[in-house]
């Protein structure tokens, strides 16, 4: 999912049963809420890992790199770089999922 949003920290987010729920504004305007699975520096950059709200114990999350605008601003970005997401999205996959044994019935 390519989507380019952005969030601003002075929105505090909003904590649902001890998860944190962000809103989110895509390029076109459109509010979606995400709940931060994880949140960790990966090659010296800050990246957030979250599920939509509406489904989240699904496996499906968006990985989000952090960019500071501002002092008070940081907006999150679609990683558009295949090599970066790849070496990403590899550590969350371990991170998030790598307790989890497919083959044990």
């Amino acid at each position: 999912t390519k989507m380019a949003d952005i969030l601003n920290e002075n929105e505090e987010p909003v904590e649902e049963d001890g998860a944190y729920v962000y809103t989110l504004t895509d390029e076109e305007g459109n509010e979606h809420e995400f709940v931060l699975l994880m949140c960790d520096e990966v090659d010296g950059k800050t990246y957030y890992a979250m599920a939509p709200n509406d489904e989240p114990d699904s496996e499906e999350y968006v990985i989000l790199r952090a960019e500071e605008e501002s002092e008070d601003d940081v907006s999150l970005v679609s990683i558009d770089d295949d090599d970066e997401f790849e070496r990403v999205s590899s550590y969350f996959d371990d991170k998030l999922f790598g307790d989890v044994d497919y083959d044990a019935e």
